[in-house]
């Protein structure tokens, strides 16, 4: 019998983990909602509390808390399970003890015969994420890092104040590392396919402004950790997003990880690159036009992935 119904499974109901439920199950993006957690006590709380939401929502839906069981009717796995980065450390100098974590979570997901499309926003993400598909052994195109999606609508937000426009009216990513390398692409950026460029000296973008812009991007999460240990509510309503357009097969342009196959030359570890997401998962990637100064900077940031991958991939042999 022919499945109805679209089921998300989370692992790891800490806070990013549960700030997604609660989008998702707002925008009723599924019928069907799961929750793996280590602790056990904890996932069937947040099952409980998050089930109370249904009652006051337009959407409707069953949500349930159990063991890796649950992956094998999913459509969509979404992990954020990991230890939490601690304040003033990278995202990078999580690896090692992530990639044990990491491994543990594939080996369970496909023995338990699971066959959907993963999502993952454990960090360093592009890292685990290229933990995972090794592991796993999945098709690439069906494992999906969230990578510098929540970048880019921090871009955009950030220019959204300076031009007086809605962030989503910007034609920019956030490509590479979600983390202190990526690339803001802001020398060929648009307003709706007008060149941005055209205008930055009539709103005072000059090279240094556009500098400090792309670092308050890739630093914001540094400040939000410092002032309240964590950053949730952004990176939940993208992994939404994301969600949706897999279940609803949208095929939208995200600045997501994909397994790099050439994309400006590079290969072999996920990377943001913009990417069509929809039922099938990774559809197409594109390559948004970039300066020298762009490409050489994108160029640094994958050299800086691949050495944190193979720490990362010798920590679990």
């Amino acid at each position: 019998m022919k499945k109805t119904y679209n089921k998300i499974v989370l692992i790891g109901a800490g806070a990013v983990g549960t700030s997604f439920l609660y989008s998702a199950i707002s925008q009723g993006i599924a019928e069907q909602y799961g929750i793996i957690d280590i602790n056990t006590e904890g996932a069937f709380g947040n099952k409980l509390d998050l089930e109370d939401a249904f009652a006051a929502l337009p959407s409707n839906g069953e949500i349930t808390s159990g063991g890796y069981e649950l992956v094998k009717d999913a459509d969509v796995v979404v992990i954020t399970a990991g230890r939490p980065q601690k304040p003033g450390e990278t995202r990078l100098e999580m690896v090692a003890d992530n990639a044990k974590i990491m491994k543990t979570i594939a080996n369970q997901i496909k023995e338990n015969g699971f066959s959907g499309i993963t999502l993952i926003a454990a960090n360093p993400v592009d890292v685990m994420t290229t933990v995972y598909q090794h592991v796993t052994g999945f098709e690439a195109s069906r494992v999906i890092s969230s990578s510098c999606a929540l970048d880019t609508s921090r871009l955009k937000l950030e220019l959204s104040k300076i031009f007086g426009l809605n962030p989503k009216e910007f034609g920019v990513f956030v490509l590479g590392e979600h983390g202190d390398s990526s690339v803001s692409t802001l020398s060929f950026g648009t307003i709706q396919g007008i060149p941005m460029k055209k205008y930055y000296e009539e709103y005072g973008l000059t090279d240094e402004k556009l500098e400090e812009m792309h670092t308050r991007v890739y630093k914001k999460a540094y400040e939000i950790i410092d002032r309240k240990r964590a950053t949730f509510y952004g990176i939940g309503a993208a992994l939404a997003e994301i969600t949706k357009s897999i279940l609803r097969n949208e095929k939208k342009v995200f600045a997501t990880g994909a397994l790099l196959s050439y994309e400006y030359g590079q290969e072999g570890v996920y990377a943001a690159v913009p990417s069509v997401i929809g039922s099938e998962g990774i559809i197409k990637t594109f390559e948004f036009p970039l300066s020298k100064n762009e490409k050489a900077n994108f160029i640094k940031s994958v050299t800086t992935l691949k050495e944190a991958t193979k720490i990362a991939l010798d920590a679990i042999k």
